[in-house]
């Protein structure tokens, strides 16, 4: 019976009393990183097999828009096209201050250095780009245009530590939902390797030998309980656990402010456990990608956040998860959006935000939020006063973006985070080495056991510095590293170290 396997608890190999099947390498979850994964382990020679829960590939990887962050080495043909040049070392400053305080410097460098060949590697399997830049602020292109600002690259801080350049790259399609037009590419190419999944199948438990080594899985479908041998690896590329609402409230219970989890049914947080369970260790599991997309239009960048107490807490040109990841930071639900007439505009209808009050003058805005006398006015001529002078002191929103709000009749928008669209997800998994190796907690790898995607916690680290893109950066690449090493054995990974 299935009811006595656990994730977090593995089955010693001298309890299988016979394989059901054997592989090299077998991948846990059919989404971009599992896919990655099984082209490179495939190509390298290794019999690899594919386990997905759900009854096709996808994963929460083909409901994202396919955006990849990619740039480096003087810039990809569609940075180029724009006029852009893009230094390996602005991306890695870049990554690094994205990544956070604890930002893994040495899988930034990694991916600055070979994200340029990573583009080519995916345009070799069938990612198509039109190589064309959008220069408007938005969330991702409803065209099959390719190269947009998908980050805080120009905003600061993050401009004072590298050179802006645009690096979300998103496959030529029509309309929203490239991440479906990526996954397919990738699916195709598993394909045509040859490359078994099993569909309709769960991963009970994992196996492990004497040494605590994994070696294989116990899975689970139609009924029936099999036994598979890994003879090299077991990669787990089976999401993260926001759909896991009690996991979610145990690590990151800030996430439970907003209704709005983005994921499948298989981010239930099973592939993190299942590392766990056989001695991996899980980091920054409390972190977040939380947004509020409240642009496109681009014009209202130019109105200023402000809490319950009428106080900024962001600088409104950054990236829209940067400006989510801080309003869940503020006291109480009332977030608004303040604007002038030369400023509003129409905010997204999915994105759920409404007029809270208006008036001919601050004090009436203020009056309406029943916020003390005083407290929102003194913010909003604060920053006039600034932005008449080209200058915002104390949060740095750049130049262009600053125009003071004197132009009547004014409104706050309603920002509330009970209400208001907020989206987020998970950022904390299972550590892993740059070869996607999963480490225990003293960051010793756990032998015979590999990680990618949003299982893992990798280059996106950190909600404040989250950018569009980065997830299946990390996904794509770290996959790929994960198929190749895996493969090998390890022994790839040992001539490296040495």
């Amino acid at each position: 019976m299935s009811s006595e396997y656990s994730p977090t608890r593995p089955v010693h190999l001298s309890d299988v009393r016979h394989w059901d099947a054997e592989h090299d390498v077998v991948i846990v979850g059919f989404g971009a990183a599992g896919a990655c994964a099984a082209i490179e382990a495939a190509t390298a020679g290794a019999d690899t097999l594919i386990v997905e829960r759900a009854s096709s590939h996808g994963g929460t990887s083909a409901l994202s828009g396919g955006e990849i962050y990619l740039g480096g080495s003087g810039g990809t043909p569609a940075q180029r096209q724009a006029g852009f040049h893009d230094d390996t070392e602005d991306l890695y400053r870049y990554l690094m201050l994205a990544g956070g305080p604890d930002a893994d410097d040495a899988k930034v460098r990694l991916y600055a250095e070979q994200s340029l060949a990573h583009h080519d590697w995916l345009v070799a399997q069938g990612v198509t780009y039109k190589n064309t830049f959008l220069p408007e602020r938005m969330v991702e292109p409803e065209t099959d245009d390719c190269l947009i600002w998908s980050g805080s690259e120009e905003a600061w801080p993050f401009s004072d530590a590298a050179k802006p350049c645009p690096r979300g790259h998103t496959p030529q399609m029509q309309g929203w939902g490239g991440g479906r037009v990526l996954m397919d590419v990738l699916a195709a190419r598993v394909a045509a390797l040859g490359v078994p999944v099993r569909y309709d199948t769960r991963v009970l438990a994992l196996i492990v030998d004497d040494a605590g080594a994994v070696c294989g899985a116990v899975l689970r479908a139609y009924g029936a309980t099999v036994f598979v041998r890994a003879r090299r690896a077991v990669i787990l590329c089976a999401g993260g656990f926001v759909m896991n609402r009690d996991m979610v409230r145990r690590h990151a219970p800030t996430l439970l402010r907003s209704a709005d989890p983005i994921g499948s049914p298989g981010d239930d947080g099973s592939g993190i456990r299942l590392g766990i369970g056989v001695g991996g260790a899980a980091i920054h599991m409390n972190e977040g990608f939380v947004s509020l997309p409240f642009y496109a239009p681009e014009s209202l960048i130019r109105g200023i956040f402000v809490n319950g107490r009428g106080q900024r807490f962001v600088n409104e040109d950054c990236y829209h998860g940067r400006t989510g990841h801080h309003a869940l930071q503020q006291p109480g639900d009332r977030i608004f959006l303040l604007a002038d007439q030369a400023v509003f505009r129409e905010p997204p209808a999915f994105a759920r935000i409404g007029i809270a009050a208006a008036g001919e003058s601050w004090e009436e805005v203020e009056r309406d939020l029943q916020m003390p006398a005083g407290t929102l006015t003194a913010t909003v001529d604060t920053y006039n006063r600034h932005a008449a002078a080209g200058v915002d002191p104390l949060f740095h929103k750049a130049a262009k973006w600053l125009k003071p709000l004197d132009e009547p009749p004014f409104v706050a928008l309603d920002c509330r985070i009970d209400y208001a669209f907020y989206p987020h997800f998970t950022l904390g998994g299972l550590d892993t080495l740059p070869t996607g190796q999963v480490v225990d907690d003293t960051r010793t790898p756990v032998r015979g056991l590999y990680a990618a995607g949003r299982t893992t916690c990798g280059l996106p680290r950190w909600g404040a510095g989250y950018s569009s893109g980065l997830s299946l950066a990390d996904a794509t690449f770290f996959g790929r590293q994960a198929g190749r090493h895996a493969a090998s054995g390890g022994r790839e990974a040992l001539r490296e170290a040495a």
